[in-house]
Order: C-alpha cells, then structure tokens, then sequence
C-alpha cells in the first residue's frame, strides 16, 4: 500500500476543507461587518470571487487576499446591486400575498404568470453573482445577461436549482455546519456550471466571428 500517496490525498483533502471553511467564515464576519444590511452583498460578491479564481485553476492565491480586495473594490457597487435585487424580490413578495388574498376571481388568473415571473426571478438569481465577478460590466448589464444566460443554458440552471435546494435541505438537518460551510458550498455548486456556461457561450461567440 502506497502510504505516502494516500497521506497526500488526506492533506490535500483536508487543505481543500481549511480552505472552503476559512471562506464561509470571511463571507460570514464581513457581511457583520456590514451590519449584514451593507455587507452581506460585498462579502457574496468576494467570496464568489475567490471561487471564481479556484474554478480558474488559481488554487495557490492568498484567500483573504482576494476575499478583501474584492470587497473594497465592490462593496458600492455590490450594494447597489442589491438595493435592485431585494427591491424586486420584494415587490414579488407583495404580489403574491395581494394574488393569495384578494377576493376577486379575475387576480386568480394571475396564479400562473405570477409562478413563472418568480421563477425566472430565482433562476436569474444563480447567474447574477456570478457574472458580477466574472465580467467588468454596468449593473444593467448584469442583470440584463443573467437573464439570456439562463435562457440559454436550461440544463445548467436545472442543476442549480435541484443542487441548491440539495445543499439548503441537508444543512437544514445540521444547523451548527451552516458556520463552517453553507455560503461557500452554495458558491462552488452555482459557480461550477456557470462558469462552464460562460465557456459555452466565449465558445459560440467565436465560431460565428470565424464564420463571418
């Protein structure tokens, strides 16, 4: 038996779980640190940032580093995005009790166009941050992409969806792990496909240029 090649295996293990339980515990001081209300938008944004450069095989890159560079740099910016993001989420959350409540017969027929609204809303939501890191683009623009990535990536939106609420469901049954990992997985399971999604997309956008 190969002892050295399998104590590899457990420090690089156990130096990837250091890793990915240092970055939660950033994502969670700082967005503290914010008052949660100014940082909890900042920290998303850096920590999906550090992945980013993980997903980008940049795996040697000083974490608090990159986590506090990118939440200087973006925490306006980031707050701004969030103001939008949370007034939209809102007024959905209005919409629904008024759509639930009423009286009338003819809110009732909203039921449906209501649910695809949100829908589309959540999906977006999986694309947002991570084209926020990943591309140097207005907020409008953001948003903007976020939604004709989705559209065009049905597969990888899927898997974010079913992965999230996986990892939402499991750490609902162990509280106490939420410290050490819940940011930084919901990170790594959304940043994966979308950043292969990107890929698809780079991909495309230079075969039609070549075809030109």
């Amino acid at each position: 038996m190969d002892t050295s090649g399998f104590l590899g295996s457990f420090n690089k293990l156990f130096e990837w779980i250091s890793r990915l339980a240092f970055l939660n515990l950033l994502w969670i001081s700082f967005s503290l640190l914010g008052l949660i209300i100014f940082g909890f938008f900042p920290a998303t944004v850096a920590m999906f940032a550090v992945v980013r450069k993980w997903m980008l095989g940049n795996d040697e890159m000083s974490i608090f580093k990159t986590f506090w560079t990118s939440y200087k740099r973006e925490f306006i910016k980031s707050n701004i995005l969030g103001v939008i993001i949370t007034a939209l989420g809102l007024i959905l959350y209005i919409d629904y009790h008024f759509i639930i409540n009423s009286p009338s017969g003819f809110v009732s027929n909203l039921y449906v166009p209501f649910f695809i609204i949100t829908f589309i809303f959540i999906s977006m939501l999986f694309y947002i941050i991570p084209i926020f890191v990943h591309y140097d683009m207005k907020i409008s623009q953001v948003i903007k992409s976020s939604f004709f990535v989705m559209i065009m990536n049905p597969l990888s939106t899927f898997y974010m969806l079913i992965g999230s609420f996986g990892i939402l469901f499991v750490l609902s049954y162990v509280p106490p792990i939420c410290l050490l990992y819940s940011g930084n997985l919901l990170a790594l399971f959304i940043m994966k496909p979308a950043t292969n999604a990107f890929e698809k997309i780079n991909q495309k956008s230079q075969l039609l240029i070549q075809g030109q």
